[in-house]
């Protein structure tokens, strides 16, 4: 059986685990401290910290890079799931780039902004560490102050996906390719507080996001 390693509020581990519930194949959840990567260590030989990780029997998988999705390619793969058809090469490269920088920034910003609520008390101190030593001190109070102005730049950079949605179930076509379960587990990430819900000025997004919600991807198979 499939194993997903990860956090259970991470977005880019949203985007696994929403693909694995979609394919419909037995899967299994194992939960690490944010703080803690050491079975992600063990794992890979010492050749990453990041979630998520799948291991499939004695095969264990990891992003090899900044840019890639070895992740979902490898359960696209396995699972013959067709979210990379050939048709779509380049396009989906350049969609999902956008996804992972423009809409992630503010979105996790905006999650980030409620640690308190949802990081454990023993795992608080090496959390903060690992914001501060990458945004700067104070950046999770500061986020805090800006939400208001991340809400804004988020609803923004969803405007585009709710244009494409205008004449079409999904993103690119009339069935999930990767580009909707990558935008999923950043949306995934944004409601995982409570605190917010999709902008209301986006209908066609959270029309999509209920439909991607239940999606099994049997439904589409050739």
């Amino acid at each position: 059986m499939i194993e997903l390693i990860q956090f259970p509020w991470s977005n880019f581990c949203a985007v696994a685990r929403t693909i694995l519930q979609a394919s419909e194949a037995k899967f299994k959840i194992t939960n690490i401290p944010n703080g803690d990567r050491t079975l992600v260590w063990k794992l890979t030989r010492g050749q990453s910290y990041q979630v998520p990780l799948v291991r499939d029997g004695a095969k264990v998988v990891f992003e090899s890079g900044d840019d890639t999705q070895d992740v979902a390619r490898y359960l696209d793969a396995k699972f013959k799931l067709d979210l990379f058809p050939a048709h779509l090469d380049g396009v989906q490269d350049i969609v999902w780039r956008h996804i992972e920088d423009a809409v992630e920034t503010p979105e996790f910003k905006l999650s980030d902004s409620h640690w308190r609520e949802y990081v454990p008390k023993a795992d608080a101190l090496r959390f903060v560490r690992h914001k501060e030593r990458k945004f700067g001190r104070g950046c999770l109070d500061r986020w805090a102050t800006q939400r208001a102005e991340l809400l804004a730049e988020f609803t923004a950079a969803l405007a585009p996906y709710e244009a494409m949605l205008a004449t079409r179930a999904f993103l690119l076509d009339e069935r999930p390719r990767f580009v909707d379960f990558d935008l999923y587990g950043m949306c995934f990430n944004f409601l995982w507080t409570g605190h917010y819900d999709l902008p209301a000025e986006l209908p066609r997004l959270r029309a999509w996001h209920a439909r991607l919600a239940k999606v099994k991807l049997s439904r589409f198979a050739k």
